[in-house]
């Protein structure tokens, strides 16, 4: 129950300013392309689907690596308590976790690049 409110609440935490910022550029790319008495076109959408999955590609994986992190965490703990020697194990794990926001960030650079 506590999870799932922390996630309703920090969801549209992370991602209101990323998709903010999608949309800023969608109204400075149609109002530079107004003020040259230019019309619209399907590439400038193209950008602002781009933006917004730079945005996805960045908040979700970040959400979902810190609630991996928080149950693998405590779950490492606890075995590092019992059995001092589980320590790589419990390491491999929770690097693993982190590396999902990790890969998500590569995602979004390498879709923000594209524009």
């Amino acid at each position: 129950m506590k999870r799932n409110v922390l996630l309703f609440i920090l969801l549209p935490i992370v991602l209101l300013p990323l998709m903010g910022m999608a949309a800023a550029l969608t109204v400075q790319t149609v109002q530079d392309q107004q003020s040259q008495g230019q019309t619209t076109s399907p590439a400038n959408y193209d950008r602002v689907a781009i933006a917004i999955a730079a945005a996805l590609s960045i908040g979700l994986p970040a959400i979902a690596a810190g609630l991996a992190i928080s149950s693998v965490g405590s779950a490492a703990i606890s075995a590092l308590a019992e059995k001092p020697e589980t320590f790589f194990r419990s390491f491999l794990i929770v690097a693993l976790a982190e590396a999902l926001a990790i890969y998500g960030l590569i995602m979004g650079i390498l879709l923000w690049l594209k524009l």
